[in-house]
């Protein structure tokens, strides 16, 4: 038997995904610092009490607060709670629940389905939200009971304050509980500069799944309801799906390092930057068209097949986004204006030669 190539170390930082980046310092000095002698086990600890109570107070509201291992189980679960079998999920046709979680939310609700609508800028049209919803009413159809957006979008848009308003008041009309994708909410709140609050529980959002190893964490995203009542038995739920970690200090001591710091809301305003940079660079060059509105921290462009098989061939890792297509770079926390320059450099280069 032939014995695999060693994985070779990447000689650039990339743009295909913000889970490429490392441990930002913050969090990282952090769990050191937790690495010492012996704590309570599951979360019975004092540094994930602390993280809790940072997280109350970074959403100003007594929510409750669980930890999972990635976003896929925090989506999963939450919707589990949120959803009986029979019930039905909405969400837009490019959201993580539908694209991303190899059948998690249906497979951890035992049955709730999703049911995907279209949208401009990787929003759910909300008349068609509504749509949907009364399409049918006899038994025969899973009553819809939720509706999931994300923020920022898969698209790399943002809802606003406003936008969410206008949401959070069909979900309510409609009577759907809503939940909120936050696997990037830091870059959101760092485009819209408002409180967490502002676009969280005071427009009706019931519960969010907070991301934070997109954004500098090493693992671990956070569940918040903000709702009490809606959590109840989710530690359950989570025993159960084997995200209750053992040694739970090391994902609270990581997020305790970025809050306190204030590297989570700074990391996410490094990368909106950083993706700000290129795209001013990008809607310079010829035979290039940006796709979105840049609101976050990725760009989407769609270019010459050939430009971007050269630009592979350059050693650049990006992503061709499902369902979109095109071009997809995304910066992160460790993002360098020097890497932007050099990767738009790369582009500029090849388009000439097209």
């Amino acid at each position: 038997m032939s014995q695999l190539p060693s994985p070779q170390p990447l000689a650039k930082r990339q743009f295909a995904s913000d889970n490429y980046s490392g441990i930002c310092p913050e969090a990282f000095e952090a769990i050191r610092q937790a690495n010492h002698g012996h704590a309570p086990a599951y979360g019975e600890d004092e540094w994930t009490r602390k993280v809790c109570d940072l997280l109350r107070e970074f959403f100003e509201k007594d929510c409750e607060v669980f930890f999972t291992i990635n976003g896929t189980a925090a989506n999963a679960l939450a919707v589990a709670t949120l959803c009986k079998p029979y019930h039905s999920i909405i969400c837009h046709e490019t959201s993580h629940l539908e694209t991303d979680e190899c059948g998690a939310p249906e497979f951890f609700s035992n049955g709730t389905k999703i049911l995907v609508v279209g949208g401009q800028e990787g929003k759910p049209d909300l008349e068609a939200v509504e749509r949907t919803v009364k399409r049918r009413s006899d038994i025969h159809y899973p009553k819809p009971r939720a509706l999931s957006i994300t923020q920022a979008t898969e698209l790399g848009t943002v809802y606003s304050t406003e936008e969410m308003g206008r949401v959070a008041e069909l979900a309510d009309r409609l009577d759907l509980t809503l939940h909120m994708d936050g696997a990037r909410l830091g870059n959101a709140l760092a485009s819209l500069d408002v409180a967490p609050k502002e676009v969280t529980w005071k427009v009706g959002v019931e519960v969010v799944c907070l991301g934070g190893v997109k954004n500098g964490l090493e693992i671990g995203d956070a569940v918040v309801f903000f709702d009490r009542e809606r959590a109840a038995e989710f530690d359950y739920r989570c025993k159960q799906a084997g995200q209750l970690c053992s040694k739970m200090r090391f994902i609270a001591a990581g997020w305790i390092g970025v809050l306190e710091s204030g590297a989570w809301l700074r990391n996410a305003r490094h990368a909106n930057a950083c993706a700000e940079r290129l795209e001013k660079q990008l809607r310079t060059i010829p035979g290039l068209r940006i796709m979105f509105p840049r609101q976050a921290n990725s760009v989407f462009v769609e270019m010459d097949p050939r430009v971007a098989a050269a630009l592979a061939e350059r050693g650049w890792i990006f992503y061709s986004f499902i369902g979109v297509g095109g071009a997809r770079f995304m910066c992160s926390w460790d993002t360098t204006y020097e890497d932007v320059d050099a990767l738009a450099g790369d582009i500029r280069a090849l388009a000439e030669r097209a």
